[in-house]
């Protein structure tokens, strides 16, 4: 391949990187402003500037679209997706998972995340949701490895382990949504995790 079409190809990908951070932006403002029911893909298409081809290009639905927010996070350590040492050392790691997540809750604002934790937004559906590195998906696959390896144990299933931690973390982002960020997010997601994570790991 050519160093021209290198270059052409580079410039070609920033620009459906551009083209999907400005529709996604879109989407945010309109869930700020109007509310899940407003969310439509023309609507988006309008605010955003683009064409509906361009936004099917890039997205299935406007759920997909939504899904596209949890790869805007900031990236966990590296040193967090190493295999555990013990017990606590996985417990943290999983806590500090989420305390990244609150961090990025805190960052879109209440706005965004009470229109996004709709039972209407199927980017939120387990069974039919994307593959997107969402942070349950990070957590089951840190602790699937640390079981393999035997540094943990635990008294659950897996996945009954992996969906009381997902329906922990929604009643946290409620909570601090439903006190309109009067809250201690933080520290209720810290709290309500550890205590959780020390009766089912060992």
């Amino acid at each position: 391949m050519s160093e021209h079409t290198q270059q052409k190809l580079s410039k070609q990908q920033q620009k459906s990187q551009e083209t999907k951070e400005r529709i996604f932006r879109a989407a945010k403002e309109i869930l700020k402003k109007k509310g899940y029911d407003a969310l439509s893909i023309k609507n988006i298409c309008e605010e955003a500037g683009v064409s509906n081809g361009s936004f099917y290009h890039h997205f299935k639905t406007k759920d997909d679209l939504l899904s596209y927010y949890i790869e805007e996070q900031p990236s966990v350590s590296t040193d967090y997706s190493e295999i555990p040492q013990n017990a606590d050392d996985a417990k943290r790691t999983v806590i500090l998972v989420y305390l990244n997540y609150v961090k990025y809750c805190e960052e879109l604002g209440v706005p965004f995340m009470a229109n996004y934790y709709t039972p209407k937004n199927q980017a939120l559906n387990p069974v039919s949701r994307t593959k997107r590195p969402y942070p349950i998906v990070t957590v089951t696959t840190y602790l699937e490895k640390a079981l393999k390896a035997g540094t943990i144990k635990i008294s659950l299933t897996l996945e009954e382990i992996s969906t009381d931690i997902r329906m922990l973390v929604i009643g946290n982002v409620f909570e601090w949504c439903l006190r309109n960020g009067k809250t201690d997010f933080t520290g209720n997601m810290e709290r309500s995790l550890g205590k959780y994570l020390d009766s089912v790991i060992q």
